[in-house]
């Protein structure tokens, strides 16, 4: 059962406020949680109906420092972020980002995403294909939104994520730039890059002029139909494909 301070606690991080304030984010649902618990992050609270606890006794015996509760569905249902509940929810503290900015290898680097949904399936993007660094401005959506770390589906663990000034971070770069435009040159006349940035703008405004200059080129994928734009995630998955080196 959870006290009234602790479900206070858990609600306060569903806003962005409380994550910085508290250095701690939300994860829920079993497939979710069973990943970061068999991680070496820095496990809060497991709050878990008992069939799922008496299930997964050994993971949970990994973080002998984590306070867990066992707690009813009501209560689950009381505390979660989803619309269905999923048996387990934990708070997990945000990592402290020790490591330079990258300059080699590929990176994606996003300006103004501001949907939740779009910036963890990019996350997850990213753990697919092997990218190793996401590098955000300062104007997306908070990467340890609830929306987010669901749509990421674990990829916080083996995708780096950074914040930085994006036109600075650009100008440090000697690997090439790949902006994505609506106006650029056909995805499928460039050659794949060994190592790359690659660009993601805003989904309703694209990237910023100013950033799109400093690009060594820019990249569309051709329109063969009436939509008038691809979602964000979208474009980076088919980007991603088609100009990784593998």
């Amino acid at each position: 059962m959870l006290s009234k301070a602790q479900i206070k606690y858990i609600r306060s991080l569903n806003q962005q406020k409380y994550r910085k304030e508290h250095h701690a984010f939300i994860a829920e649902g079993d497939k979710i949680v069973r990943e970061w618990l068999d991680s070496d992050a820095s496990i809060q609270h497991i709050a878990a109906v008992e069939s799922w606890a008496a299930q997964n006794e050994a993971l949970i015996a990994r973080h002998s420092s984590a306070t867990l509760s066992i707690i009813s569905e009501q209560e689950l249902n009381s505390i979660s972020t989803l619309k269905t509940p999923n048996q387990v929810l934990i708070t997990v503290a945000i990592p402290a980002v020790t490591e330079n900015l990258p300059v080699s290898g590929w990176s994606i680097a996003l300006e103004n995403v501001q949907d939740p949904g779009n910036m963890g399936t990019i996350i997850r993007i990213a753990d697919w294909f092997g990218i190793p660094n996401i590098i955000c401005s300062e104007n997306c959506v908070d990467i340890y939104n609830p929306k987010v770390v669901q749509s990421a589906m674990g990829g916080h663990l083996r995708v780096k994520l950074f914040e930085a000034n994006l036109p600075e971070f650009v100008a440090l770069q000697k690997r090439p730039v790949i902006a994505a435009t609506l106006n650029g040159k056909s995805l499928y006349d460039l050659q794949p890059f060994p190592e790359a940035v690659l660009l993601i703008g805003n989904e309703s405004k694209g990237l910023t002029p100013a950033l799109v200059k400093q690009a060594t080129c820019e990249a569309t994928i051709p329109k063969g139909g009436g939509a008038e734009s691809l979602n964000a995630a979208v474009s980076t998955g088919i980007l991603c494909s088609h100009l990784l080196a593998r």
